[in-house]
């Protein structure tokens, strides 16, 4: 989608339909059809950029414009549950709190893979993966989905058997009807069917050992210069080989249709100004950064989540004390170096 030259974007704009702050996330509690379900039920779900896959009309959408890719988040007090899922596109997570379990296979029976803050994991299509919070204190997490129609949750079977339990239908466009608020399938709708041993069985397996190959901890993330930016430094986490910037590729190099990389500013150090041909959405994790775009000076903060429209001169600068940490998503799978401004 085309956006705005440099020159047209107005403080207003941006700050209205790109930036969005931690604070000011919009949770929903009832996104899925597992949300009544012992154990799930405190789970909440966020929509910052794109649909998602929110099976319920009361989940909020943070930014709709089109990116080729969807960010979304999970918090999650400790002990809760987000049941057993696949999925059709990429299912990207990067931990900003809190200790997370992964769990594998249709009933968890495929084993776990554990991750803390600053770990990322990219669970391939159409394998069963769901997650709990195995720490302390409440969790959260961003998510990335690939495509801008991200299409629809294939839940595991006992999901269908325990939201019936509770009252809630899912049904053939993928919305929720209540029956314990007296909500009645629409006509011309029918619920789903739930998914069967055979739906089951032509889904990918995979054992938390081959799963080990799909994660990036923080402790291997490592600052290396950008060309022609030498002031931010980037770690390729997911995404093709970038000879242009002389970047490896990620750990997890197969097609996303989008990019992650994890970039460092050292305090006291600001970037030349500098354009990208794709869009790029930058995830905080630690420190301050301060974004530079057109006539405005934004500065994010831990959670905080911001998108440059393609084109748009920025410049990055980290004023305080501590290092920057931020994940940086980018669009399609095969990155472009930075262009520097005049």
């Amino acid at each position: 989608m085309a956006q705005p030259a440099t020159s047209a974007i107005t403080a207003q704009v941006l700050l209205a339909e790109r930036l969005v702050r931690y604070d000011d996330l919009r949770p929903c509690t009832t996104a899925f059809i597992d949300t009544r379900t012992p154990g799930s039920a405190e789970k909440e779900n966020f929509t910052i950029i794109g649909p998602g896959v929110a099976e319920s009309p009361d989940q909020y959408v943070h930014i709709d414009i089109p990116h080729g890719f969807n960010i979304g988040g999970a918090r999650q007090p400790p002990g809760c549950v987000n049941s057993q899922h696949s999925h059709e596109t990429a299912e990207v997570f990067m931990i900003h709190s809190g200790q997370w379990a992964f769990c594998l296979g249709p009933n968890k029976e495929d084993g776990e893979v554990v991750l803390g803050p600053g770990d990322t994991i990219s669970i391939p299509i159409h394998v069963f993966r769901g997650f709990r919070n195995v720490g302390d204190d409440v969790g959260f997490m961003f998510a990335v989905l690939g495509g801008d129609d991200p299409g629809r949750v294939t839940w595991a079977p006992y999901v269908f058997d325990n939201a019936q339990e509770y009252g809630l239908v899912l049904l053939d466009d993928g919305s929720l009807v209540d029956t314990t608020r007296g909500e009645k399938i629409p006509e011309g709708r029918c619920a789903i069917s739930p998914t069967t041993d055979k739906d089951v069985a032509r889904l990918r397996r995979l054992t938390a050992k081959e799963m080990a190959d799909c994660v990036v901890t923080h402790d291997k993330l490592r600052p290396l210069p950008c060309p022609g930016l030498p002031e931010l430094s980037e770690f390729p986490i997911i995404g093709a080989a970038s000879p242009e910037e002389g970047l490896q590729a990620g750990q997890m190099a197969w097609p996303h249709g989008f990019h992650v990389r994890h970039m460092t500013v050292y305090p006291d150090v600001a970037s030349k100004q500098h354009s990208r041909a794709e869009e790029e959405v930058i995830l905080m994790h630690k420190g301050i950064l301060s974004v530079d775009i057109a006539d405005v000076s934004i500065d994010l903060g831990p959670g905080d989540v911001f998108s440059v429209p393609v084109g748009a001169a920025r410049r990055f600068a980290n004023g305080g004390t501590e290092m920057v940490e931020a994940f940086v998503v980018r669009g399609g799978d095969h990155p472009h170096a930075a262009t520097l401004s005049d």
